[in-house]
């Protein structure tokens, strides 16, 4: 029996040109200012912010063998990481930060499916405990969802996983997953839109549905629904 939900987010509970069209624009014109300003210890925000700051660049500078001591030479690496998309953990937690301030000051609202908003909240309110793993930052999971278009939808969600446990393709992440739930990986639902991502879940034992929001449905013998209501469907046919 499914007692426990894991949903990825771009291109399941939402949208991806949202995180392709707006989000990550949005951290590319800002990121080198925010970079600066927290080096120089002029950024409008917390010192414990600042200090976080600090410590991603000490990561940036490490993964990328420039200086610590060059900012700009840090703010191209990242610029560049924004541009291919990589999956670097500082990138996603300054990225994180930097959606923040735009959530916060109304620059833009999280896109969520109105029904994926809408089922989140039917399987909280049914007792299913739900969780999710997206190789955003967790603190980027939980304002997409904190500001949504539907309102805060945090309260439904019981946790969250990122790139901390490992890449969303290998095994090992969603081992780690199960061990941190303490319970058999087969009630637990694995929601995406990328199969090497079910594959992966699906190796440890859990449970998948392969979300295909456009275009034809695969040939596969993997369950596949197009909303979460054909979601909802496959649960309770289990």
């Amino acid at each position: 029996m499914i007692r426990i939900i894991l949903t990825d987010i771009e291109g399941t509970t939402s949208s991806i040109s949202f995180v392709h069209e707006v989000l990550f624009p949005y951290a590319a014109e800002h990121i080198a200012q925010f970079v600066r300003e927290g080096h120089q210890g002029t950024l409008d925000t917390t010192l414990e912010s600042t200090r976080e700051i600090s410590r991603q660049l000490d990561v940036v500078a490490e993964v990328s063998g420039v200086e610590r001591d060059d900012i700009e030479g840090l703010i191209d690496v990242l610029q560049g990481w924004i541009r291919e998309d990589r999956k670097e953990t500082s990138l996603k937690t300054l990225q994180g930060m930097l959606w923040q301030r735009g959530y916060q000051e109304g620059a833009f609202k999280g896109h969520v499916y109105a029904d994926a908003a809408d089922y989140l909240q039917r399987w909280h309110d049914r007792g299913l405990r739900l969780f999710v793993f997206s190789s955003g930052s967790v603190k980027a999971q939980k304002l997409i969802f904190g500001f949504s278009e539907a309102g805060d939808l945090t309260p439904f969600f019981s946790g969250y996983f990122d790139t901390r446990v490992g890449g969303k393709k290998e095994p090992e992440a969603y081992r780690t997953i199960v061990d941190e739930l303490g319970v058999e990986a087969g009630t637990i639902l694995f929601l995406s839109d990328v199969e090497a991502e079910l594959e992966a879940a699906e190796s440890v034992g859990m449970g998948t549905v392969w979300l295909v929001r456009d275009g034809g449905r695969p040939d596969t013998a993997r369950p596949v629904a197009a909303d979460f209501a054909e979601v909802d469907a496959l649960i309770r046919a289990r």
